[in-house]
């Protein structure tokens, strides 16, 4: 894989807290940032995946098993029993 240097601009509070993570993951702030980074594409590939999916559903439409025939008048539906 090709990479590329990177400059970022961070609070120092947020760099040093960042640090202390990667320590502890035993990782390098590099490969944190990274992973991190590549957490977040794929929760947004996914989310438009899904997006996607639920949309052709809705055009699609569902069946509800009626075959398009609907039996029951709405006042019986709401009528008090």
């Amino acid at each position: 894989m090709e990479r590329q240097n990177l400059t970022l601009s961070l609070p120092k509070s947020l760099l040093k807290k960042a640090k202390i993570v990667a320590a502890q993951r035993e990782k390098s702030l590099s490969e944190l940032v990274r992973e991190s980074l590549e957490e977040k594409v794929r929760e947004a590939n996914g989310y438009k995946k899904a997006r996607d999916r639920q949309r052709r559903l809705l055009e699609s439409g569902l069946d509800l098993g009626t075959q398009g025939q609907i039996t029951v008048r709405r006042q019986e539906l709401h009528a008090r029993r």
